[in-house]
């Protein structure tokens, strides 16, 4: 079975990651369906990353139909234990200018109908969510995109709104109010997963526009953005080069690793049998084993 350390999952523009070398394509089943596409896992410098499409080849999935519990899934599934997440973003802010970079390290959320946990039915676990980014794989982004020559922000807040349709002036003059930096479609549910699957995450936001709100820029238009991800995309790859690089093998600076260590709410000898068998990935750490000893055998399978 393929396995990487490192994940990226490449947003609007990025559909490829160049500079991979002994690349094989992986085809990831999961409990909760098929990943947006295929896996490409191969070796960036002396990592080996696996790099995933968010919007599918050819950009063929929105926002809101994005099978983000199966995405964070997979790349787990395959030993990913960070994530950098590349996405196109507007923004909010007059000295935040389009081609700019920024590394957020702050969430709100204004999504609708989107599957936020992997947990229910029977299973409670409460996240702690207050840094929705962490930290350390932010500095390494920030420092890699000053590397790059990127014109890169440390921290910021993104809200992100459920989309597919862009805001309207109002709605962008009220998040502006809000003190929100940019706004962006996809970093929730992602983060939030990503948090509760115990893995780093982090954001290079590639800023395309100025949302609605600018007075003397045009509204915000799809043949607008295409054109400044173009420009971006190269310069996120480059980032992503030099991040990977600076990445250390352990993870010994932030609290991601253990994030489900004191989240589980449910008793542990009530935690439904089915949920143990479909999140054991996420869940066998932590349960009795005596308890895990009970599940039939036939009854575990591997989704890779």
């Amino acid at each position: 079975m393929e396995r990487a350390n490192i994940g990226v999952i490449g947003g609007s523009g990025v559909y490829q990651m160049e500079g991979l070398t002994d690349v094989k394509e992986v085809k990831v089943k999961t409990p909760f369906g098929d990943p947006s596409d295929v896996i490409m896992v191969g070796n960036l410098g002396n990592q080996r990353v696996a790099f995933l499409p968010r919007h599918a080849r050819g950009h063929r999935i929105m926002p809101s139909e994005l099978p983000v519990k199966a995405n964070i899934y997979a790349l787990k599934a395959l030993g990913v234990e960070r994530i950098i997440s590349i996405s196109a973003c507007g923004s909010l802010r007059e000295d935040i200018p389009p081609l700019d970079i920024v590394v957020p390290d702050q969430l709100f959320d204004r999504t609708k109908s989107r599957a936020s946990t992997f947990f229910g039915n029977g299973l409670v676990v409460h996240i702690s969510f207050a840094e929705p980014f962490c930290p350390e794989l932010s500095g390494i982004l920030y420092s890699a995109a000053q590397k790059a020559g990127a014109r890169v922000h440390d921290r910021g807040s993104l809200v992100v709104i459920e989309g597919p349709q862009f805001s309207t002036k109002a709605e962008s003059e009220v998040y502006r109010q809000w003190k929100m930096d940019i706004i962006g479609m996809t970093a929730l549910p992602e983060a939030k997963l990503a948090r509760e699957a115990e893995m780093c995450y982090a954001t290079i936001a590639m800023v395309t526009d100025y949302d609605v709100w600018h007075p003397s820029h045009d509204s915000v238009t799809v043949d607008m953005i295409v054109q400044n991800l173009l420009k971006n995309a190269e310069m996120s790859k480059r980032i992503v080069r030099y991040a990977v690089g600076e990445i250390p093998p352990e993870r010994e600076h932030c609290p991601c690793p253990t994030a489900l260590k004191d989240a589980i709410i449910t008793s542990r000898d009530m935690v439904p049998s089915g949920a143990q068998r479909q999140l054991a990935l996420l869940l066998d750490k932590y349960l009795p084993q005596e308890q895990k000893t009970k599940r039939p055998r036939t009854k575990r399978k591997s989704f890779v």
